[in-house]
């Protein structure tokens, strides 16, 4: 396996579907190559990151540890990469994909708070019973 980058991710922690998402990528970091931000916390820094909070919270970002910053439906491959899910990262990966799921992201983000607020609690549940079990 070709050793990866840690990557951090910064994420919107009032939004119920992606603390969800958070919370099953944290369950899976077992080679802690992923790192996570909330940016409505005091951890995160714009001036740092170089993406502003507004931006960040417009879209996903996520950052390598030499500090490129990548935006969007790679930020997903990536963190399934290092969470080793390779069948969501195979998927993301897909050249011939990639229209429909930017498409679909560019969906979620422009209604991302009525989506997580039909969706978001009950993924919350789901993730953090599964977690509980384990």
């Amino acid at each position: 396996m070709t050793q990866l980058e840690k990557l951090t991710l910064f994420y919107d922690g009032a939004c119920p579907l992606c603390q969800a998402e958070i919370l099953f990528l944290s369950g899976r970091n077992q080679a802690s190559l992923l790192e996570f931000i909330d940016i409505n916390s005091e951890q995160f820094d714009p001036q740092k990151v170089g993406v502003s909070c507004e931006a960040a919270m417009a879209a996903m970002y996520g950052q390598f540890a030499s500090g490129k910053l990548i935006q969007g439906v790679s930020v997903f491959l990536e963190a399934y990469r290092r969470a080793d899910l390779p069948r969501l990262a195979w998927i993301f990966s897909r050249k011939p994909l990639q229209p429909f799921l930017k498409l679909g992201y560019l969906f979620f983000t422009k209604n991302r708070h009525a989506i997580s607020g039909l969706l978001g609690p009950t993924a919350l549940r789901l993730v953090k019973s599964k977690s509980a079990s384990q």
